[in-house]
């Protein structure tokens, strides 16, 4: 039986996943590439041998996404799956219009296919959006399991930028891990905020492997999703946050709109900065999709630890990279601060703009007047320094969870902003958390999509 040349469209996360868990050991495909998009320097790789399995002795190449058309043909592709989050359903079915267009299948991979089972409880916490706060939720929920003399581990969206062969299987407990594993500012982002906290962080690229060492380690699972992407593990729990400063977003972007009619709990974050209006659209988004999601409302107060360095000042402010790229936001915490404080002038950086950073603005010019702290390998982060070096300000406000001052040097006065989850009235985290919090190592009803068994498993 000839086997069904197969090339998946990914960003260096959950293409390798659905690679992994639906591909790799099946005689019936034969992937003949993986693409790469969003992210820089990832293209032009290969997913290595040892990874990759004896199907594929010499490891699988990576291409640019640009490249799609010509691919189709070139490989002879019968069949494109569509393997990465937080895109609009425009730019999905843009890729599914090419993929058809040279003759190819477009295909979309469901929960049912890419979850994995867990011995131990699984709390997914998942988004609608990148920068919806998902990690603020993640924090706040491992601490209230602490709080209960639980052993949480954290389980990360993956981000293998580098050696992937090296970052099979990655375990953070201390700062000095991030140097080790050689993270980018993207990485450091989402792990360093855990680490200080006390969690051990696990991420990599077989969440196989990942999800043997961290059960070894804990008794509840914490699935710290990133973008907007469906969860690798099967959930105990699924809680998805949405974002009101992005109404409509909740029903319009791929996977995440599945996030949310899947979620047994849904926080609607950032009532505290979205206009009442859309609150109220997001709320009846939320329960026309799924009405039977327990809602918990939430804010995200932002604080600076250095408000008069800002106060009557020039500022550069810098935010998370992501959150203003591929996740489309206008302004973050940083901004916030710069405004609440009466910071005379945000001063624009694109003039000043060096390198990779440069790129970054032609890429989306959106952004606007802020910078991203984009930081993808040492390259970028030594041009990220050049540029907030070159800008005439009087101060600088850091939006992202990490201390950059740990990565360059930066010569001029530093605020940093700083924002926690803070949940409103009722429900709450400990009554969405209550089965696990009372009884974790008890059966637990595990959630199954719509059509699948909805049986018990002991945890």
């Amino acid at each position: 039986m000839d086997r069904i040349r197969t090339l998946i469209l990914g960003a260096a996360g959950r293409d390798f996943h659905n690679f992994n868990v639906v591909y790799r050991d099946d005689r019936r495909y034969e992937v003949v590439g993986f693409t790469a998009a969003q992210i820089p320097n990832i293209t032009n790789r290969r997913y290595p041998p040892d990874l990759a399995g004896p199907l594929y002795p010499s490891g699988v190449p990576i291409f640019p996404e640009e490249e799609l058309a010509s691919l189709v043909d070139r490989l002879a592709v019968r069949q494109v799956v569509l393997s990465y989050s937080d895109v609009s359903y425009e730019y999905a079915m843009h890729r599914s219009a090419i993929a058809n267009a040279a003759g190819a299948d477009f295909l979309l991979l469901g929960p049912r296919a890419t979850m994995l089972d867990s011995r131990k409880p699984v709390i997914a916490v998942c988004a609608v959006r990148t920068g919806a706060g998902k990690s603020p939720a993640s924090r706040r929920i491992a601490a209230l399991l602490r709080d209960r003399g639980l052993r949480v581990a954290i389980v990360r969206h993956p981000m293998p930028y580098g050696d992937l062969s090296a970052q099979r299987v990655q375990r953070f407990a201390a700062l000095d891990d991030l140097a080790g594993h050689r993270c980018t500012i993207e990485e450091m982002e989402e792990y360093e905020p855990h680490i200080l906290n006390g969690s051990v962080v696990y991420a990599g690229v077989d969440y196989a492997d990942i999800l043997e060492r961290a059960e070894a380690d804990a008794d509840v699972i914490l699935w710290d999703g990133g973008n907007n992407d469906l969860p690798f593990y099967r959930p105990t729990l699924h809680i998805v946050v949405v974002d009101p400063l992005r109404p409509g977003h909740e029903l319009s972007y791929y996977p995440g709109e599945a996030n949310l009619r899947m979620a047994d709990v849904v926080i609607i974050n950032k009532v505290d900065a979205a206009g009442l209006e859309a609150v109220t659209r997001v709320r009846e988004n939320v329960r026309a999709a799924n009405p039977r999601a327990l809602v918990v409302e939430a804010a995200s107060p932002v604080t600076a630890d250095q408000p008069d360095r800002i106060t009557g000042k020039r500022v550069l402010v810098v935010e998370d990279g992501p959150t203003l790229t591929h996740g489309e936001m206008r302004f973050g915490a940083a901004t916030v601060i710069a405004m609440r404080f009466g910071a005379a002038e945000i001063v624009d950086p694109r003039p000043f703009a060096v390198g990779s950073i440069a790129d970054t603005y032609r890429t989306y010019p959106a952004i606007g007047t802020l910078l991203p702290a984009m930081g993808y390998g040492e390259p970028q982060v030594r041009d990220l320094e050049a540029t907030i070096a070159r800008v005439p300000c009087d101060a600088v406000i850091v939006g992202t969870p990490i201390d950059l001052g740990r990565l360059m040097t930066i010569a001029q006065p530093v605020a940093r902003a700083r924002y926690e989850l803070q949940v409103l009235g009722r429900p709450d985290l400990s009554d969405a958390l209550a089965d696990v919090l009372d009884n974790p190592r008890a059966t637990a009803r595990v959630r199954r999509p719509p059509s699948g068994d909805d049986s018990t498993v002991p945890l």
